[in-house]
């Protein structure tokens, strides 16, 4: 294990994988980017030579929202894996739309041909017509959690057991084992599970079965309450899991500049869209009965970086936004999984001048994590 001058693991970063049109920003301001292979091929090779450890493939299915087209995200993870050396890439897969057994082979072959760098995301849902116009039931809030929880203890079994045997209201196996298993990589038993959401439901699988949780964008007392929460539940398993924050990255020479990138970002948001994407994740959190669920409580500026990614503030200088990513770190935060505007020049410029700083930062102040052990 790597470890700062605090005993802990330095910041991990990864950045969300392009593989939809329209990039990160609900908004008609210029995105310069491209949701072709080619293009992410480039991104990719760029983001692990400046540091980047992990890559996200997004999950959509349908036209929706600013992304008209979109590239399947196993199919773009494996891609990527080939076409790099170091970077691990996680590919977002929805339960209902894979069955776990079939999720699991093609992940252990990606595995395989990657070298143990192959990850999965498990997303409960929130676009009901993906489901809908396929003719497959559309289960309310905290069934499709409870799905995915069985489908997260399956997954995990068929990774990392032989004879996998479960009987459960979702998912049964009778004596079923996959081979070749996954690839002997050092510290890592089997491909990386993530798993994402805010609500009660998500926290708690994310605790009890995951071996990462993503959250939504947050401020640092958002975060905060996340990670007390769900590392109890983990506890109360016998696990540990470490934690992802997304966060949208605007970094400039100045703060004024940054923040005037924002500020026309929201300006030019696509009201429309906006507003629709508001209309169709309704149901993923004020639905939920606490109404701790994604986007329960997101502003219509929120949503134009529809991962909240604007909450997390990593808006201004190089050095503003290390000393904000080294805080969060502090607070518990893994991994940032950032976005950009535009994506090849500004990752490749996040690498060369904020991760540096990080690093310095870190081991300058000692960095440390509360609560944070292993169980």
């Amino acid at each position: 294990m790597t470890e700062t001058t605090a005993g802990l693991e330095p910041t991990k970063f990864a950045y969300w994988v392009p593989n939809v049109s329209g990039g990160l920003v609900v908004s008609s301001i210029e995105q310069r980017t491209s949701f072709d292979l080619d293009y992410n091929i480039e991104l990719a090779r760029t983001a692990e030579r400046v540091g980047f450890e992990y890559a996200l493939s997004q999950v959509r299915y349908l036209s929706s929202y600013g992304a008209a087209q979109q590239h399947e995200s196993t199919s773009t993870s494996l891609a990527l894996l080939l076409a790099t050396e170091t970077l691990k890439v996680i590919a977002a897969v929805h339960p209902g739309l894979w069955e776990p057994a079939v999720l699991a082979k093609f992940l252990l072959t990606a595995d395989n041909f990657s070298k143990g760098r192959a990850a999965v995301n498990v997303v409960s849902g929130w676009f009901k017509d993906e489901f809908t116009k396929l003719g497959l039931p559309w289960l309310d809030h905290d069934e499709r959690y409870r799905r995915s929880g069985e489908f997260l203890q399956v997954l995990r079994k068929l990774l990392t057991e032989e004879n996998v045997r479960f009987a459960g209201d979702f998912y049964r196996v009778n004596d079923f084992t996959l081979r070749p298993g996954p690839y002997p990589a050092p510290g890592r038993p089997h491909p990386e599970i993530f798993q994402g959401g805010n609500s009660t439901a998500a926290r708690f699988n994310g605790g009890a079965y995951a071996d990462w949780y993503f959250s939504n964008g947050k401020d640092f007392d958002g975060f905060t309450e996340q990670y007390d929460e769900v590392t109890r539940i983990a506890a109360e398993h016998g696990r540990r899991v470490r934690f992802g924050l997304n966060g949208f990255a605007i970094v400039r020479d100045t703060e004024a500049e940054a923040r005037e990138q924002l500020r026309e970002i929201i300006a030019k948001a696509d009201t429309e869209a906006v507003e629709g994407f508001r209309t169709s994740v309704q149901q993923a959190g004020p639905a939920t009965a606490d109404r701790k669920g994604m986007w329960a409580d997101s502003s219509f500026e929120d949503l134009v970086q529809y991962n909240d990614g604007f909450r997390t503030q990593l808006i201004g200088t190089p050095e503003q936004v290390a000393r904000r990513i080294v805080e969060y770190r502090r607070r518990g935060v893994d991994l940032l999984l950032l976005g950009f505007l535009h994506f090849q020049e500004e990752l490749e410029q996040f690498g060369e001048k904020v991760i540096p700083l990080v690093r310095e930062i870190e081991a300058e102040t000692g960095v440390t994590q509360r609560h944070h052990a292993d169980v």
